[in-house]
């Protein structure tokens, strides 16, 4: 009697983290209670306060943007594209989910998901028309998109027009990004891992020849156009709900330009990367900020991240972690089907 491996079975396999995997989310698990503890009892080394609120805000800030950065690698780093309306979405994330909790008196759990459902249509219905373009193309038609859903936001008086938008409940914490932002990167880890990851590989590397093999390039490329989509909605809800207020300013080109410089600080094709590359520039900001206000030019640390940016492009164009992933985070060659067993 010969038996054949179940598909379901090799898929599996292949989307196993591994023993480094689990390791390190059980020690990523660790640290996210460790600062919980510390918030609630008030931990301290000398006159550190570990729990201290901007410690706080900088780290639910970080883990928001990891999410964003890490699903706009998803179409500029394995597919090869280049996108810059990611902050649409996160526009369209964060009203779709205001629009529920504040018009509709729905629950923040009832606007999550919405949030990030209405950031993978409307990703859907510009791609329709965007992956008709390629290249410096698909940039100018993304930029577009952007510029026109900022432009809508401003003419819709029901969600504050060009005033603004405030009064939502504040439900987003510490320990909500922190998890969101965990299962995010276990959800897109996978992915790329997975039959999909190496088609948007194989479209990135040469898009003629995976057409050639048979490969629907138009359909993959929106799968994962909508998936980055979806991620930067996902973003946008928990943003609004963190701040308590947004502004169409929020959502210009500028704050793509943002992610964009951490994506290539961190690395193309890196989840890793992603991380290091958020964490890094937050870091950064934030520290030039208390240096550079002891002289009144602290505005002046925004000059910092185009600079970064070019020393990046003319020295270590792929990052820091370009195609790389940190030792916990392996690459899983192709699993092979097992022999037929005899019985």
């Amino acid at each position: 009697m010969h038996t054949i491996q179940p598909e379901w079975q090799i898929m599996r396999d292949r989307l196993r983290l591994g023993w480094r995997g689990y390791a390190a989310a059980g020690v990523y698990a660790a640290l996210v209670i460790l600062v919980m503890l510390a918030a609630r009892y008030q931990w301290s080394i000398g006159s550190v306060e570990l729990a201290n609120p901007y410690y706080l805000h900088n780290l639910t800030l970080i883990g928001i943007n990891v999410i964003l950065v890490a699903s706009l690698n998803l179409v500029n780093g394995y597919l090869g594209e280049f996108a810059i309306g990611h902050a649409g979405f996160l526009a369209v994330g964060a009203y779709a989910s205001s629009v529920v909790t504040l018009l509709f008196h729905q629950s923040f759990w009832v606007a999550l998901p919405v949030g990030a459902l209405a950031g993978a249509v409307v990703g859907y219905l510009i791609a329709l028309p965007a992956f008709k373009t390629f290249g410096d193309y698909l940039a100018i038609v993304t930029l577009g998109f952007n510029m026109i859903i900022v432009n809508i936001i401003q003419n819709l008086e029901v969600i504050g027009g060009p005033r603004g938008w405030g009064g939502q409940p504040k439900m987003t914490s510490f320990w909500l990004v922190a998890v969101v932002a965990g299962l995010s990167l276990i959800i897109l880890r996978n992915l790329v891992y997975s039959n999909y990851g190496r088609v948007w590989l194989a479209i990135r590397e040469n898009e003629i020849a995976a057409e050639m093999m048979g490969v629907d390039v138009m359909r993959y490329k929106m799968i994962a156009f909508v998936i980055a989509a979806f991620f930067a909605g996902l973003a946008g809800a928990l943003w609004a709900h963190y701040q308590q207020y947004i502004h169409p300013s929020s959502f210009t080109y500028l704050r793509t330009t943002d992610l964009l410089v951490m994506l290539y600080l961190g690395g193309m094709a890196s989840l890793s990367g992603s991380v290091l590359g958020v964490t890094i520039m937050t870091v950064l900001l934030e520290s030039l900020r208390g240096v550079l206000s002891q002289f009144n030019l602290a505005e002046w640390r925004m000059v910092i991240s185009p600079l970064v940016l070019i020393v990046i492009m003319l020295t270590r164009p792929q990052g820091l972690m370009g195609n790389r992933e940190f030792a916990f985070v392996p690459r899983r060659e192709e699993v092979p089907r097992r022999e037929p067993a005899r019985g």
